[in-house]
Order: structure tokens, then sequence, then C-alpha cells
């Protein structure tokens, strides 16, 4: 009997089960597709990927701003795929090598519940019958496709099929403003399609704080991208080589074109057909119901990353794997920890702790400032001058709640306020922390120092 049965060599099933044999324990792992889930081959790596193609291809429109002259260039879509295939074969193959390193017993194909202790799998070779002390759900989650009179058309896609692009289609109609759709609609904008973003909500990023959406919804449109909100979608029609959406807004009926529509509502838990309901585990729709140390209401069943609903996000779901191992071999008490967010438009955005508006609905009294990258040496000398850090801290306290970031690699910069508000500090904790010259960083040093009226490169009111 295995200690550990992990199903989903996601990144919070693949960690896991590393973490797992790591403390000595006879681990298996199942999965029915590619190491690595969503996000290695549908998620965060392959998008990455597209994402630096159209960042250079962003650069090369502006090229002449740096002194250099290119006078013809085309994105060749067949080398960009390529590359994005290379990627994530290499990361996926680096997983396989590491679990195999760790002496995990992988098994390739679908798994089925039998009992809370017994995992039923279907491979190519016929069926494998595991058990388990413990048994790790890890399975991921799939794109939610609502329900809309036409949605069945084929030029009607998610995230997983828009990745395999063989064309950059001239008209692109982006249903949905979260990260996903954002993170699409900039990409395909700076390869050359016309994007137009359409959202029920009246923004886009609703879980951003505010004053960065509302910057970053500005800059969007700058670029070309259409920002739609407050439209309800009510019926796709098929036009040939076009799609007809048809809509309503504040002010009556619309309609819009595309050649493609990208539908980008969010995703739900993947667990159908593992037979839960059979052993009883409760879930709703969208995920499994967990504890805080992600236990099921079944003993010895537990359920980590996107598919307990709590956070769709890569690095949640590996922290959660690591935790949730840690219980079983060390009843050691999960820890709810800071997860910072980042999404990848032009520019960056990455953001930790609580927003402004969640700061003013729990009426805790605070201090905000921004310092701005236009005042950065460094930002200047990239050409990336837009955007802003903004700091909020407790105004009795000092103690800092949410830093937010709109700006160049904003995705690295946010770390350093990941492990401040995770660590409880202050604004006094960064006054003696020197930040090197010329970096990115001092911006976030100055964008803190200035929640005290201490920042020399701004004026604090």
């Amino acid at each position: 009997m295995k200690d550990i049965i992990v199903i989903g060599g996601g990144p919070g099933g693949y960690v896991a089960a590393i973490r797992g044999a790591q403390l000595g324990m006879d681990v298996a792992v199942v999965e029915m597709d590619s190491f690595g889930g969503t996000c290695l081959n549908r998620g965060c790596i392959p998008t990455k990927t597209l994402y630096r193609s159209a960042e250079i291809m962003k650069t090369l429109k502006h090229i002449d701003d740096f002194g250099i002259e290119v006078n013809d260039y085309k994105l060749n879509v067949e080398k960009v795929q390529e590359r994005k295939a290379n990627v994530v074969n290499t990361l996926v193959g680096g997983v396989e090598q590491l679990l195999k390193g760790n002496k995990v017993e992988i098994v390739k194909g679908k798994a089925f519940l039998q009992d809370k202790n017994t995992v039923k799998v279907e491979t190519k070779d016929g069926e494998v019958i595991l058990e388990g002390k413990n048994i790790i759900i890890a399975t991921g989650s799939k794109p939610e496709m609502p329900n809309i009179k036409g949605i069945e058309n084929e030029k009607i896609i998610t995230s997983d099929e828009i990745l395999e692009f063989k064309s950059i289609p001239k008209e692109l109609v982006v249903v949905g403003g979260g990260v996903i759709g954002m993170e699409f609609a900039s990409i395909f904008n700076a390869m050359g399609s016309n994007v137009t973003v359409i959202v029920a909500r009246d923004s886009i990023l609703y879980d951003v704080d505010r004053e960065l959406t509302k910057r970053y919804t500005a800059m969007a449109k700058k670029s070309g991208i259409s920002i739609k909100t407050s439209t309800r979608i009510n019926e796709f029609i098929d036009a040939g080589n076009e799609v007809i959406i048809k809509c309503e807004d504040k002010k009556g009926d619309v309609d819009f074109k595309a050649n493609e529509v990208l539908i980008a509502k969010g995703r739900y838990g993947n667990f159908d057909g593992m037979n839960l309901e059979k052993i009883g585990i409760e879930h709703d729709r969208k995920r499994i119901k967990v504890d805080k140390n992600y236990k099921t209401n079944v003993e010895g069943i537990y359920a980590i990353g996107d598919v307990n609903g709590i956070s769709l996000l890569a690095h949640a779901a590996s922290h959660q794997g690591v935790e949730a191992v840690e219980y079983i071999c060390k009843n050691k008490q999960c820890h709810e920890s800071i997860i910072p967010g980042c999404i990848f438009t032009f520019p960056e955005i990455a953001t930790v702790g609580m927003t402004e508006e969640v700061i003013k609905e729990n009426n805790i009294p605070y201090v905000k400032n921004k310092f701005l990258f236009g005042a950065n040496g460094k930002a200047l000398a990239l050409g990336e001058g837009e955007g802003f850090v903004k700091a909020i801290c407790n105004s009795e306290n000092h103690k800092l709640l949410g830093i937010h970031i709109m700006g160049p690699h904003a995705s690295d910069l946010i770390h350093e306020g990941v492990v401040a508000i995770e660590k409880g500090m202050t604004v006094d904790d960064f006054k003696e922390v020197v930040h090197a010259h010329p970096t990115l960083g001092e911006a976030f040093h100055e964008a803190i120092m200035g929640l005290n009226k201490e920042a020399i490169h701004s004026i604090t009111k």
C-alpha cells in the first residue's frame, strides 16, 4: 500500500508527489496526459512564450526610439508555434525526470476513485489498481463555457484552442475581462489582431485594485484594444467566415463581428467522472470542498489546486501541494499564506495583499502612496516609463497591507512585497534596506518610503 497516491501531475500534483518522496513516503502519481497540467501545457508557460514573441513585436513597432533602424519584419506563426512547443516539451520532460529522480511511481492513465483507499487507473495496457493510505486529488480545472445560444460554433474557442493558432485573426473578440481574457487580448493585439473585449461587469480585471484597472484600461484602449464593459451577450450567429455577436449594453442592442471568438469566462474544477459521489466527497458544480488543511469530508482524501477553487493559480497549487503533504506526514497545520497575482499584459500587472477597495470595506485606517515609473532611471532607459507602484499601509501601526504594481517587470518586483506582507513588515523596516541603482526595485522602495513622507524622488503631500 502506498503512503500517498496523487491524482494529477500538474503544478500541484507533481510538487506534492516530490515533497512526499522527500519526506520518505512511498508515493505514486497518476497522470492521464502530459506532466505539468494546464500550467505547463495549456496555460502559464505557452502563453508566456507567446507573450515574449508579442513583446518583441511591440518593441519593433517603436524600435526607432532606440536608435535602431529595421526596414522589414514579420511574424512567422510556424516558428512562433515551434518555439512554444520546444519550451513546453523541455519543461514537461524535466518534470518527469524530477519525479523519476525522486523515485515516485508514475502511472499514465485515467483515474477513478473506488473507495477512500483505492484508485483504479485505466491505462493503455489495461487496468491498474493502486491502494494508498492517503489520496490527493490534483486534477486541475477546465474552461467554463457560458450557456449562450449559438456557442457551439467552431469559430468560438477556449484558451486551449487559441494556443494552437495557425494564423493571426484579423478580428478577435474576447468574451471576459479577467486575467486570461486580458492576457490573450494583449498578445493578439501586439501580434496584429483588431481585438474587442466584451465584459458583463463595469470593469475589466474586476478583482484588481481599481486605481490600476482604471489606468490600465486607458492604456489598453490607447494600444488599440476596444473594451466594452456592462455588455451582455445574447446570441452568436454564424456568418460564414465571421461570427456576429448579438449584445445588449446600457444604450440598447449592439452587434460585433469577429473571425474568432475567445471565451475567457473563467474555469472550474475538473473532476467529472471520478466517482466523487460514490464515496461521498462533498463538492458543488465548480469545486471540491476542503477545510483549511485541504482535507475533504472523507478521511484520508485531500484536494489541492484549481480543483478546490481556493485560488486558480499554479503557484498556489504548488504551495498547497507542499502544505497538504507536510500535514499528512508531520501533522503540520497549513498556513494561510499570502498569494501574489501576476497578469502578463502590456505593461505587466502584479499585486499582493489587499486592494484599497477591500481595505475600505473592512474599515481599516490606511495611508497610500504611488511612485511613478516615469521618475525611475532604469524604467526610462528601458523605454518603459508607464505605470506605477502603489503601496498601502495601516495608518496606525504602519504594517504594509497591499502592494500593487503596473509597469516593467512587475511580476518580478512583486516578490519583495510578498515577503513584506507575509512577514508583517512595517514601513520603517524598509528604511535602512538599500536598493541598488539604477534598478526598477528603487521604485518599490520609493513607494514604501512615501507612506511616511520620506520618499526622495517624489513629492508626497
